[in-house]
């Protein structure tokens, strides 16, 4: 977990101290205003019977003039008319839909009337599942040209009226959209072609003023763009009509500029102004590319033996609050942009961490966690806990129960790691920022939804949860028979000194009960032609993990991980990989005067079961590998890398790994992938 320099109860004390004075200040101006005023009635009665008394200026409850930034996330609702002429005329009209997210940033005057006139700017993306931004397919005697939404921005003006810390809107304006159109002919490759289409766009809301920076607004806007006509070189015409429908919530914050009204030098755009909640944000773009290779042949799931480049893009804001006395909600949405190497297939211990089993050539939107913590303190003895992306900072009890339900990751609660476990700071590969053995539950992304349960006591702890499992194998979908199907973790968290020097031993089993293909019996019946989803049926799989870390001195940490499972099913959600030993070190640049510097070095070893490699060597695939023949030696990675801190907040991060058979295929490689990371968080 990244750590912050925001602290709720600072803010807290800070903001009073604001309000507390923005008060007295006002019933000054009160006081002399009156004493003025009785003056000239005293001293002058001519003069005061002739003047007209004007009524004092009386600030706004909430100033809402000034800039503004902020995000917002809804539900996006969309219909498309087409035609497609290819050559004999086909037509289809289109409804498509799903959740959105994106960001704004604005300007409001707020004049003594309470009017107040404003512009605002925003772009909107698409959920990541590939269906929410299909406008529409249509497919013809010659081709299939398949529409899709890669984005819907805006540019508008609002008229509202505000009243307390309410402000009631409308607003109107320009509209744009950004598509992509893709055409499969039956002769030749796909033909792409980028479009943008204007349009105007118009809606209401209602805002809610809540901290002396802070809002939350709902918001209807509808946007209609004029028709798109395209011509493939192949001939096939498509046409089409596009109108989009949003119901959005929305978070902003004001900046104040130095010399505004309501400017401190103290303010801090990332204050919450309340010590029941908290912010965090980051952002981290990835690049990664590697030379040529030997290789003498490729298959479908094969590392590109040309050289290649391909970078992904980040950014995730962090809104989590305190409900009531131990009661906490975590909210993480994400914009998601990017490739991994080959569209992210060829090396089981995959380069980036970064990147996962889903490409988006634009931002692409996504809830990444969205849940609820609970916890309960058994009295004596207590500790703080810092400011994280997924920790409020505050005191708690040692011996405590905490309870976590909702959506997020199986490895935001088991096999932590204090040098190897963040893609985004320090390790980027597969089998080493994650046992590589460890199927565990989730989507492409990551991510999934469960119930955990974890008793912290000073010396261990202990945690045990239940996860949702893919309906099939790298799925989006999530198997619905819940308990019966799913998969289910347990972790033993040992604390120890060694050499007065603080260690830990995560001890990890698991096993899921998924609808999945067997290896073996795919092998032992030709007619399957290695179509392993015929074999498919419930069944079990299993696995566990050792995970330690150990801390040598101040600055330098040693880890270890063992992992495997049974392998003779499927991989469902992870990787390639039936057992795999990872080990490395970290170290702080405290000795060469870089203290917030980081150096790693480690080193994985990843095999298959007989089965799996069998499988694989006889043509199959799997999620990450298949490269239609198998000359098997385990796969062994190297990766060191050296993060340079430009500020406390921003790291520049150089990665260097080499990884020997990839895909566990002596005949490929060795291949030499280099990477750049820069990063920033709040």
């Amino acid at each position: 977990m990244f750590e912050s320099a925001v602290m709720g109860s600072d803010h807290t004390g800070r903001a009073g101290n604001i309000r507390t004075v923005n008060r007295n200040h006002r019933s000054l101006e009160h006081a002399l205003a009156g004493a003025a005023i009785s003056a000239l009635a005293l001293g002058s009665p001519a003069l005061a019977a002739d003047m007209p008394l004007k009524a004092p200026y009386l600030r706004p409850a909430f100033d809402w003039s000034g800039f503004y930034v902020g995000g917002h996330t809804g539900y996006g609702r969309g219909s498309s008319n087409a035609v497609l002429s290819d050559p004999v005329a086909v037509s289809t009209n289109s409804v498509f839909s799903g959740p959105i997210g994106g960001v704004q940033a604005g300007y409001n005057a707020h004049l003594p009337s309470g009017v107040v006139l404003g512009v605002e700017a925003d772009l909107t993306f698409p959920n990541y599942i590939a269906s929410n931004s299909i406008v529409s397919t249509l497919t013809g005697a010659r081709s299939e040209v398949v529409e899709k939404l890669d984005y819907a921005g805006t540019v508008r003006g609002r008229l509202g009226f505000a009243s307390g810390h309410w402000l009631l809107y409308a607003t109107g304006g320009f509209a744009f959209a950004g598509e992509r159109f893709t055409n499969t002919p039956d002769v030749g490759p796909d033909q792409k072609h980028i479009n943008v289409r204007p349009g105007w766009a118009a809606g209401a809301g209602v805002e809610y003023a809540f901290a002396p920076h802070w809002s939350v607004r709902l918001e209807y806007l509808y946007s209609q763009f004029d028709r798109a006509d395209v011509r493939f070189p192949s001939g096939a015409e498509h046409s089409s009509t596009l109108d989009f429908q949003q119901v959005r919530i929305g978070l902003n914050r004001k900046v104040d500029w130095p010399g505004s009204k309501t400017w401190t030098p103290n303010t801090d755009l990332t204050d919450p102004e309340s010590d029941r909640w908290e912010i965090h944000g980051q952002t981290t773009y990835l690049g990664q590319g590697y030379p040529a290779f030997r290789a003498p042949y490729t298959g479908t799931n094969s590392l590109t033996p040309a050289r290649q480049a391909q970078a992904t893009w980040s950014n995730s804001l962090y809104l989590n609050a305190r409900l009531w006395e131990g009661g906490e909600v975590y909210y993480n949405p994400e914009l998601l942009q990017g490739f991994g190497l080959s569209d992210t297939v060829g090396v089981a211990g995959f380069p980036s961490g970064e990147a996962q089993k889903s490409n988006f050539p634009y931002p692409h939107y996504n809830t990444s966690r969205l849940y609820v913590r609970q916890t309960f303190g058994f009295g004596g003895e207590q500790e703080e806990l810092a400011s994280g992306q997924q920790q409020l900072a505050g005191k708690v009890d040692v011996n405590r129960l905490t309870l976590q339900a909702g959506k997020f990751s199986v490895g935001d609660v088991f096999d932590g790691n204090s040098y190897a476990k963040d893609t985004r700071r320090d390790f980027m590969n597969w089998s080493i920022w994650a046992p590589g053995a460890f199927d565990y539950a989730a989507d492409r992304l990551g991510l999934t939804y469960g119930v955990t349960a974890e008793l912290n006591q000073k010396q261990w702890a202990l945690r045990g949860g239940y996860f949702m499992i893919g309906a099939v194998s790298n799925s989006n979908n999530f198997d619905t028979q819940v308990f019966r199907r799913g998969q289910y973790v347990a972790e033993l968290e040992t604390r120890y000194q060694l050499f007065s020097r603080p260690g830990k031993l995560r001890t990890i089993g698991w096993v899921s009960s998924a609808n999945s293909g067997s290896y073996r019996d795919t092998l032992n019946d030709p007619a399957l032609n290695l179509d392993i989803s015929l074999t498919r049926t419930g069944r079990l799989k299993y696995g566990y993990v050792f995970n330690v870390e150990q801390s040598v001195t101040d600055d330098i940490g040693l880890f270890g991980r063992w992992s495997w499972n049974n392998g003779k099913t499927e991989i469902m959600s992870f990787t390639d990989i039936d057992a795999s030993l990872s080990l490395g070190t970290s170290i702080r640049g405290t000795a060469w005067g870089r203290p917030d510097d980081t150096i790693g070095i480690a080193g994985a070893i990843n095999a298959l079961s007989r089965d799996h490699r069998d499988f694989i060597a006889a043509g199959g695939l799997g999620p990450l590998i298949g490269d239609g023949q198998l000359n098997y030696r385990k796969e062994r990675i190297l990766e060191t890398y050296y993060a340079y801190a430009l500020t406390k907040q921003i790291t520049l991060t150089a990665d260097y790994q080499f990884v020997t058979n990839p895909a566990y295929n002596a005949d490929r490689g060795p291949v030499h992938v280099f990477s750049g990371r820069l990063h920033g968080e709040f």
